[in-house]
Parts: structure tokens; sequence; C-alpha cells
């Protein structure tokens, strides 16, 4: 089969600056338009207007935003938890844990990614004990088995890599401890508390497979290990533990905060850092199709400064085929900001294919989102 390469012929044509995100034409807006997430070929347009400046939205393709915090009832069991978003290589649940599982939980399916949005409390697996609180993400391998005893109420984003693995990204120059060193990730213990679990008491193992579940019984406890070795286990990371990548004349691409990679999606997190210095640079993200991937952002805590009335608890979706980017009270901060650094975590799922709605996710909609750039911000 012959190579294949980009038709890629850089070119300029009428106003434009010579350094993308910096040093905009004056009374311009920059927007990107980008294939494959940010990594391949790319050009930027100088606007007379806003790129959001829209006045009517019609049709199946719109930006939606959700608000999680509205899914009250708590859920017995993970495989109850809301239904947000899915594609045939990624689902997303929303979960409000028991203050104890009285079972043990199995995906069958694909890793499972915990992020925990708000609550602290202790995990049991295969591997063992281990602590946790929120902004922590706990990444457990496809099938094995847990559960959790919360010391307070638990929210919970669960983001399965459906037939696929999660990985680290590849730091390239950045080497191999950018943004956090592997070794600030937790592993499960054989501890008092693991063993104190274990014993001859009956126990269900609900186990999801192809998205239906089958229940198994023992007549003891299953999570009765006493020692393991080797590379595959449950880790722990919080968003506290990441440094991010920064940049003090170049707003860089959502890309460049990825934090764990899956088959044809990605995770980024996005944590407080200082603002660009250079006078000319962008401080708010930059208005862009990203026309590949499915973007969604779930706000965890802080002050968000490109979105309005956006709290903690929302989610986001910018679906591709569309411009998106900050909305205009950011955006007349674009260049001077009115604080040094953000204030905000945030976690975001890029998907190369596009995501359906769960059902859960059209009951907490809000149905307004595509209007929230409706006010026109001066240029530059």
């Amino acid at each position: 089969m012959a190579s294949k390469q980009y038709i890629a012929f850089p070119r300029s044509e009428g106003l434009s600056s010579r350094q993308a995100h910096a040093d905009l034409p004056q009374g311009t807006y920059e927007r990107e338009m980008g294939k494959e997430g940010f990594f391949g070929p790319a050009t930027h347009m100088y606007h007379a207007n806003p790129p959001t400046g829209w006045t009517r939205w019609e049709g199946p393709l719109r930006p939606r935003a959700f608000d999680l915090a509205r899914i009250n009832a708590e859920q017995p069991s993970p495989w109850d938890a809301a239904d947000i978003l899915h594609n045939a290589h990624c689902r997303l649940r929303f979960w409000r844990a028991p203050a104890a599982m009285d079972h043990l939980a199995r995906n069958a399916d694909g890793d499972e990614l915990l992020f925990i949005h708000t609550g602290a409390g202790r995990l049991f697996c295969d591997y063992g004990h281990m602590p946790f609180r929120a902004g922590d993400y706990i990444l457990l391998p496809r099938s094995t088995m847990w559960r959790i005893e919360c010391d307070a109420p638990v929210a919970a984003l669960l983001i399965e890599a459906t037939g696929s693995t999660y990985q680290l990204p590849d730091r390239g120059i950045l080497g191999k401890h950018a943004q956090f060193d592997p070794a600030v990730l937790a592993t499960p213990a054989i501890d008092d508390a693991f063993r104190a679990q274990q014993g001859a008491r009956e126990t269900r193992v609900v186990i999801k497979r192809r998205d239906a579940l089958s229940t198994v019984t023992y007549p003891f406890n299953p999570l009765d290990a006493v020692g393991w070795h080797g590379d595959l286990a449950p880790v722990k990371l919080n968003v506290e533990d990441i440094r991010p990548l920064m940049s003090h004349r170049y707003h860089l691409p959502p890309s460049a905060h990825t934090t764990f990679v899956a088959n044809r999606f990605v995770v980024c997190t996005f944590t407080p850092r200082p603002f660009e210095t250079d006078p000319g640079a962008l401080k708010v993200p930059f208005f862009h199709n990203n026309d590949d991937y499915d973007e969604v952002l779930f706000y965890h805590a802080g002050d968000f400064f490109s979105r309005d009335n956006i709290h903690a608890g929302m989610m986001t979706l910018h679906p591709c085929g569309f411009t998106h980017g900050p909305h205009p009270k950011a955006l007349g901060n674009a260049f001077t900001p009115k604080k040094p650094a953000t204030d905000e975590y945030a976690v975001m799922l890029d998907t190369r294919d596009a995501l359906d709605m769960g059902e859960a996710a059209r009951q907490v909609e809000w149905e307004d989102y595509a209007y929230s750039w409706g006010v026109k911000p001066q240029p530059r």
C-alpha cells in the first residue's frame, strides 16, 4: 500500500498574523480550522466579527450543556449510574454512590476511569485497599472487581474505555516526568483495612459485559488476595498532582493537557496556571473548529473563566461541525485578564466518534446554551 501524507502547502492571504494565537491584526477575531485534534494541518482565519455571533440555531447539531448537579438520586450500583454520553468506544456516566456498596462490580467491557467530583471514601478491589478524595482519578483495569465505602457523599464520573485500555500519552521531548511524575501514581495496598474485610461472607459480583448484567455469588468475599506482583494494577492520580504545561508567549491548545489516552478518545485535565504574560498573546481559549472530534468538558471546581453561567457539576458538549470558543465576557479579557492566573479544575474528553446523549442528559439539559454567546463582544 502506498504511503500517504496530508496535502500541506502553507500560504498566506490578506491580513494575518505570523504567529498563531498572538499579535492578531487590529479589530479581528482569530479562528483555527484544524485536523486530528490540534495535531494535524491547520489554518488560522482572521474575521471582522466573532465566529460565534449567530442569532438563530436550527437542527440537531448544536452545542449543549447539562447540569449534572441536578442528578440527585443515589444509585446503589455503578451500573445504575445516569447515562450521559456514549459511542462505540466510550461511555460516560454520572454516579451518586451509596454509603457502602453491598456487592462487587466488574466491568468486562473495558477499563473504567472514575473521577471523584465530590466526597471521599475507600476503594476495595482485587489488589487491596486505597483511600480516595475529591479530585482523584481512579483507573481500574478491565475486569477488576471493586467496591467503595464512602466517608462523605460521593459523586463521580465513570468514563469507560469500551474495548480498550487507558495509557499515558507520549510526552515526547518533554520527557516522561512532565505534567506528573509516574512516581505520584498510587496503587492499592494489602493492609489491615483490606484484611479486615475478608472472610466467609456471601458476596455478589455484578459483571457488565456487552451492557448486560450477570451476577456471580460466592460463599466468601473473593477480595481475598494475600499478595501480588506485576505491572497491571489500579492507579490513583489527584488533579493537584498535575503540573500543567505553560508558555508565557503562546496559548497552548487543549491537547497539551492530555492525561490519559484510550482507543479513539483522550482524557485531558485543566488545572490552575498563570496566564500568558506576552502582551500580544491570547490569554483565553481561541475560537476553533476541531472538526475531527467531539469535545466534552466537565467543570469540577473553581472559576470557569472562559464560560459564563457555568458552575461546578455542569458539563458541555461541543460536537464537531461548528466553531466554538470563549464566551463574550471572557473574550473581553482576551489580552488583558483581570487576574494573574486561572482558577479552575475541569475534565475534558475529546472523542474521535460522534457522541449520543443518554436519557439522563436530556433531562438536565440547558436548552438555550447555544445562545449563551449572544452578546456581541468588542473587537481588540
